[in-house]
């Protein structure tokens, strides 16, 4: 921003900044950088400003209020489109393009083709909100909407909470989009009541609205799925896995890592150990989320069964200093990402499934389907 000749944010009232990789600090290269960025709030007087510890920044925006229906966001981090989940208009950007952001207060953007996925039915007992995305995703493709903005539609999306309707637009760029919207309903005004920072304006297609394409599904009869290496769309029923020897099971990111992901994993693992060859990690998405979880018993019944409980933030995800593997381990985590090398090692390999998927795996020590070992659901 500086080099471009601007000596503050444009408009620093619609900044809102997080720190949520490599946190706490790894190194004094990292440390450096988060002070920079503390500085730099300090500067200019941010309002909107989450240091180490509250959580990842999709999370933290969102339940802080600053994610609204109709609004256009943009953010650094791929995973931006997750607000689309409030009917938010929300877009990832490169840090060149942010850095305009700060100084000009505005950015060149092509107008993404809309394309449609309709999700008819309602979920089967043990089958989730991230098997369903998985499905998607290996039936349309990591380009299959590149560039696009999805807008999500059907009879499922009323029975989903904001929780649950996260994953699918969160993972919408593994699919190539631009972004991914989901409808206003009841569900997002109930979230929304008492959170939202300002009044905001729905949005909907227009009446007899033309899409670039039309994915049908319906969900009745899936089942658990997962995403295989080393690609998000390497789709696979859980019987077609089942069996694997995992080293390493990770619950989080901002994909699956909030107090009812985390609620999941607890109905299966509760009375139950984690296998003495596995390494069962849990980052919350946030300190908010982390004290709801434990609030329900969530988190004590994930220490009982030999969980690991990590700090709010990105954790694991991406690789950079928690829970690296070892060369030829695998891992199944409830995160959005397998490409090789994404948890730090280009030699081992990443299964992505949905919360309760992972922790059945970290009590068998192997992929197993969680349906067998699901209570109260």
């Amino acid at each position: 921003m500086r080099e471009m000749g601007a000596d503050a944010p444009f408009e620093p009232e619609k900044l809102v900044v997080t720190v949520d990789h490599w946190t706490p600090a790894e190194s004094a290269r990292t440390a450096n950088l988060h002070r920079g960025v503390r500085l730099f709030a300090q500067e200019h007087g941010l309002k909107h400003f989450y240091d180490v510890g509250e959580g990842i920044c999709h999370q933290v925006f969102m339940e802080n209020g600053h994610a609204l229906p109709g609004q256009l966001i943009m953010g650094r981090d791929s995973h931006n489109t997750s607000h689309g989940a409030v009917n938010a208009l929300s877009l990832p950007f490169g840090l060149t393009e942010v850095a305009y952001l700060l100084a000009v207060g505005s950015v060149w953007l092509r107008v993404p083709e809309s394309v449609r996925i309709h999700l008819r039915g309602r979920l089967p007992r043990g089958v989730f909100a991230k098997d369903a995305i998985l499905h998607v995703i290996g039936r349309v493709g990591a380009d299959g909407c590149t560039y696009k903005s999805v807008e999500f539609e059907g009879d499922l999306i009323p029975a989903l909470s904001i929780s649950e309707r996260f994953p699918f637009c969160n993972m919408a760029v593994e699919m190539g989009a631009k972004a991914g919207v989901m409808p206003f309903d009841k569900v997002t005004e109930r979230y929304l009541k008492g959170r939202a920072k300002k009044r905001y304006r729905p949005i909907a297609p227009d009446p007899g609205a033309r899409y670039e394409n039309t994915f049908e599904f319906d969900v009745r009869g899936l089942t658990p799925v997962l995403s295989c290496p080393h690609t998000v769309d390497n789709v696979k029923p859980v019987e077609e896995v089942a069996g694997r020897t995992i080293h390493q099971a990770f619950l989080g990111s901002c994909t699956n890592a909030r107090h009812d992901d985390l609620g999941e994993a607890a109905r299966v693992l509760r009375g139950r150990r984690v296998h003495p060859d596995v390494r069962l990690m849990v980052a919350p998405s946030s300190r908010l989320e982390y004290l709801e979880a434990d609030r329900r018993g969530y988190i004590r019944t994930l220490l009982e069964a030999g969980a690991m409980i990590l700090n709010p933030g990105c954790g694991p995800c991406f690789g950079a200093h928690q829970g690296i593997l070892a060369d030829g381990e695998v891992c199944i985590s409830s995160a959005n990402r397998n490409f090789r090398g994404r948890m730090g090692n280009p030699r081992a390999e990443i299964y992505l499934a949905s919360p309760a998927t992972v922790a059945a795996s970290a009590v068998k020590g192997e992929i197993a389907d969680p349906r067998p070992l699901l209570r109260g659901r």
